[in-house]
């Protein structure tokens, strides 16, 4: 695998290109959508501390974090030339994830994983072919373009927001796939990974109120 700033050269790369399909959701100011709504058992405040955790444990088990994404049991993450071992900061991830435009369908993407903890961003580059974990190709779904994604921790210590950004490597900008990630975009929930770290890690259920 490159070095991590070369992976991040190589997003920014994408991401300037006029002719991807490019999409940054407003980040997140996680603290005042959770206490406005939800109801908890009691008081609940994520840090950058514990919204960079979440990142990385989402990032190395995103069949944990977004199951509403992933198809279950497909979800593996390895460091290539490694047997077993802790992940690191670079690895790469396969899983069956559901289709962009096409949700009821499910494709296997693969992606080369970078973590930068000083920053706190971590850098997902779609790949169309890898090895696994035991030495055979694996080859992406084809039913959409591949992609990149940053996911990241902004703000303050008491006040973090989550950050994210996509880019697909589209021949020009697909208004589709645009109006997929505007309903994202409005959704006035948390994140699912940010509901479900709270629920799993923390041991704290984040009862979504009915007049949100």
């Amino acid at each position: 695998m490159q070095r991590r700033e070369e992976a991040e050269a190589e997003f920014d790369r994408a991401w300037n290109d006029a002719r991807h399909t490019r999409v940054e959701l407003p980040a997140v100011d996680v603290n005042r959508v959770l206490a406005e709504r939800y109801a908890t058992e009691h008081p609940v405040l994520l840090t950058r501390v514990s919204l960079w955790d979440m990142e990385v444990r989402k990032a190395g088990d995103p069949a944990s974090f977004i199951p509403y994404v992933v198809e279950e049991g497909t979800a593996e993450a390895w460091v290539p030339g490694r047997s077993g071992g802790a992940l690191g900061d670079r690895f790469v991830r396969k899983s069956s994830q559901k289709l962009w435009r096409d949700p009821e369908r499910y494709g296997l993407v693969l992606e080369e994983v970078w973590l930068d903890h000083e920053r706190q961003v971590v850098t997902f580059l779609g790949r169309a072919e890898l090895p696994d974990a035991r030495g055979g190709l694996l080859k992406a779904d084809t039913g959409q373009p591949l992609f990149h994604v940053q996911h990241g921790v902004a703000g303050t210590e008491e006040r973090p927001t989550n950050t994210w950004r996509i880019v697909l490597l589209t021949a020009e900008a697909d208004e589709e796939l645009l109006d997929v990630f505007r309903a994202m975009a409005a959704d006035p929930w948390l994140p699912g990974f940010v509901e479900n770290y709270v629920r799993d890690v923390l041991g704290v259920e984040p009862t979504r109120r009915d007049t949100a």
